[in-house]
């Protein structure tokens, strides 16, 4: 080909396009030799057309479903003049377990589980209340995580990192127990609605010579099904 008529062609070409509205090929006609081959189909834009619109569906709903839901905290009360008497527990200690709301997005329940752990500083209109942090677990350098499992959903209490302050007045038995209430009421505000039973295993992991009889503490329990 002469490089005139080579220009000739290329400019035949560039005067054609694809349409996206119209599915169609737009612009002045090729010469009848000429076909453009990789055009797109109608078929195969409704198919890209579908599954974008299905991701960006998909990506929008994770991102936006937060729930409100109330979590339950096992709390220290020392700075205050108060002891807090724990009925699941039958002791009068410097610490209770009080829900708050929060609100949350991600897996449920696992993540009410792990948000029992959220660090939290209670409000105060009293200038001498000056404690930073009144989560027991994040005072204590306790880990919680939970996963559902074939069996049930496996609550994992970590203990290897334990370390109890000075100023909280409670020991390492008491601060489980009174997370087992905290885990236990948690998980029963979000089961009442539900129609199927949720078996809970509650598991003491990285104990240690001196404290391996807190996995005594292990427990496993049923939350039964609405009625």
């Amino acid at each position: 080909m002469k490089p005139a008529a080579r220009w000739k062609h290329r400019a035949a070409f560039s005067c054609r396009g694809w349409d996206l509205q119209s599915q169609s090929v737009v612009g002045t006609s090729c010469p009848n030799n000429f076909r453009l081959a990789n055009s797109p189909t109608s078929h195969q834009f409704d198919s890209v057309k579908t599954t974008l619109l299905s991701l960006l569906l998909t990506t929008r709903i994770f991102a936006t479903t937060i729930s409100v839901v109330p979590v339950h905290e096992p709390i220290s009360l020392h700075g205050t003049d108060v002891d807090g008497m724990i009925a699941d527990t039958g002791e009068a200690l410097q610490a209770t377990v009080i829900a708050r709301p929060m609100a949350l997005t991600g897996a449920f329940p696992e993540v009410l589980i792990e948000s029992i752990r959220t660090p939290h500083k209670l409000p105060t209109n009293n200038p001498n209340y000056t404690v930073g942090e009144a989560n027991l677990l994040v005072l204590c350098n306790v880990g919680i995580g939970a996963e559902l499992t074939d069996e049930g959903l496996l609550v994992k209490i970590d203990v290897s990192e334990l370390s109890i302050p000075q100023e909280v007045d409670i020991t390492s038995r008491q601060l489980l127990r009174l997370t087992l209430v905290a885990l236990r009421r948690t998980l029963e505000e979000y089961h009442r609605p539900q129609t199927d039973p949720l078996n809970v295993i509650v598991a003491i992991t990285g104990t240690s010579e001196n404290n391996a009889s807190l996995m005594d503490l292990q427990v496993t329990f049923t939350l039964e099904a609405k009625p």
